[in-house]
């Protein structure tokens, strides 16, 4: 287990998902993402994570479990064969997949909470067929809810959260600047990479790393590492 995953599950979050719907706002987004681009999403995500799963098990070496890759990419190549045997019908029906499969084939918490981030974010997409920038805020919004209400974790405690929430923000930011698809995901992908390195001054306050203390100061969370890295495979297919 990662320290960046492996948090105390018994704190309600403070905050509540938001379902996706259209608003004013998506007038402004008039390319939108289907569900063959989040196919892609996952199928890269996929690929990045079996070339980096050696980093992020060394990242997680010096502060967790040693299994953060290997766990990941075992969870990952079980989505792919998922989606091999058939693609589901909407960008909200495969992520829903991807999480409940991550959840029964990712051991220790890291499933359940990667697994959580996905299948809250397609519970709130619905059964949309295209995904506006807006929806997609809405939606990671929602898996950022799912995992702060599972982890208790906060920005600052050394955790995913640290990639994912200013991921979220940015999208919020772009939705209001009006921005197109490749270019709001782009500063998401920019925002978590930065909230990524973020952890490494960080003492751990969630998970494992945490009874390391100040130990844990110096090493980049394996979590937030691997949250970064899924934001920058969707960047990757949007720019395509």
């Amino acid at each position: 287990m990662t320290s960046g995953t492996d948090a105390d599950p018994r704190t309600e979050a403070n905050s509540a998902p938001h379902t996706a719907t259209n608003t004013d706002t998506d007038d402004e987004m008039n390319t939108a993402m289907d569900t063959a681009l989040f196919t892609a999403w996952i199928e890269e995500t996929a690929r990045t994570v079996t070339a980096q799963k050696e980093r992020l098990t060394a990242l997680d070496a010096a502060i967790g479990d040693a299994d953060h890759g290997a766990n990941l990419d075992r969870g990952l190549t079980a989505v792919t064969k998922a989606l091999d045997a058939g693609e589901p019908a909407t960008p909200g029906s495969l992520l829903v997949l991807v999480g409940n499969t991550l959840i029964r084939k990712v051991g220790g918490a890291s499933g359940p909470l990667y697994g959580t981030a996905f299948r809250e974010a397609g519970k709130a997409l619905g059964d949309t067929p295209e995904v506006s920038v807006a929806q997609l805020h809405a939606a990671l919004e929602a898996g950022l809810a799912g995992v702060r209400n599972l982890g208790s974790a906060a920005e600052g405690d050394k955790t995913m959260v640290d990639a994912l929430a200013p991921a979220v923000r940015a999208l919020e930011q772009a939705v209001r600047d009006g921005k197109d698809p490749a270019e709001a995901i782009d500063a998401a992908a920019s925002a978590a990479r930065t909230g990524a390195e973020a952890t490494i001054p960080m003492q751990a306050r969630k998970g494992r790393a945490s009874y390391l203390g100040p130990r844990s100061v110096g090493h980049e969370d394996p979590g937030a590492a691997s949250t970064a890295l899924i934001i920058s495979a969707l960047h990757t297919v949007t720019a395509r």
